[in-house]
């Protein structure tokens, strides 16, 4: 599926392919967000779990004049309230030198027209609290903060020590 969003910006469904310029997107942006020593995935993470017999996550690649210049990875999710499965954005990315021709917005309308056609109950994703130019581009959007809600995560070991417990 590729939408043509303006004469120069088109977003695509990530193949294959794409692997290798999928993991530079996600170092990219782990660079920007200043967590680069984080990235442990790799090719074989990303074709596996992408493009894989069971796929667990997806992925849209914005071009702009035909050159890719970001990413959006994401999953579906489930909320019991409202009943509906919806889709969590895991990553956005534009590269800083296409930022402004509307490659972020493409990219977001296209996972709003998802959840649209697929009758979901929502689109919902995280930003770092520092990163003002991206929480001022959602808030243009019209995007809300969740303000009582906070993140919480299990990984590393405390992961393993609940799972072992």
């Amino acid at each position: 599926m590729s939408e043509t969003i303006s004469t120069r910006v088109q977003v695509r469904v990530a193949t294959l392919a794409d692997v290798s310029l999928i993991l530079e997107f996600i170092k990219a942006l782990a660079e920007y967000e200043r967590l680069g020593h984080d990235v442990e995935a790799t090719e074989a993470d990303i074709r596996r779990d992408l493009f894989g017999e069971n796929p667990r996550c997806f992925c849209d690649i914005v071009e702009a004049d035909h050159q890719p210049v970001g990413f959006a990875l994401w999953f579906y999710n489930y909320s019991t309230f409202r009943g509906r499965a919806g889709i969590y954005l895991e990553d956005l990315f534009v590269k800083p030198e296409a930022r402004g021709l509307g490659a972020g917005k493409a990219l977001l309308r296209r996972l709003a027209q998802r959840c649209v056609d697929a009758d979901l109950g929502r689109l919902e994703w995280s930003v770092l609290n520092w990163n003002t130019p991206a929480i001022e581009f959602y808030d243009s959007l019209d995007a809300a903060a969740m303000e009582e809600w906070t993140v919480r995560r299990l990984y590393g070991e405390a992961l393993l020590r609940l799972a072992a417990s």
